[in-house]
């Protein structure tokens, strides 16, 4: 099963990205990281998270998207417990109309952190 904490459930997922991930996703809310905390605050934050995955049944991966302090703390601990961490990767298309850039994310692949 494939743990996503990132700011996209999974339900918002293209079918390419679906189909990647195995088709079995389980959604954890990234959380708000507040940007005055410090980093006593990103680290106790990160263990708190780590626990919570930890006594998660059968993860074979978590897909981490978001705040990069936060997110590197954890994919360290994760990865110190050889828990396989993954970012998606995406690419660009970008139209302007009317004035106004627009800009679509498509799914290419995970990347192992």
């Amino acid at each position: 099963m494939l743990l996503n904490l990132s700011n996209h459930p999974s339900t918002s997922w293209s079918e390419p990205q679906l189909a990647a991930a195995g088709g079995n996703v389980v959604d954890l809310a990234f959380p708000q990281v507040a940007p005055d905390g410090d980093e006593a605050y990103i680290e106790q934050l990160a263990n708190d998270y780590y626990n919570k995955i930890n006594a998660m049944p059968n993860i074979e991966a978590v897909h981490i998207m978001g705040e990069m302090n936060f997110t590197y703390s954890l994919v360290s601990k994760l990865k110190a417990h050889n828990i396989r961490c993954v970012a998606s990767t995406t690419k660009r298309e970008t139209v302007e109309e009317n004035g106004v850039k627009i800009s679509k994310f498509n799914f290419v692949r995970f990347r192992e952190y």
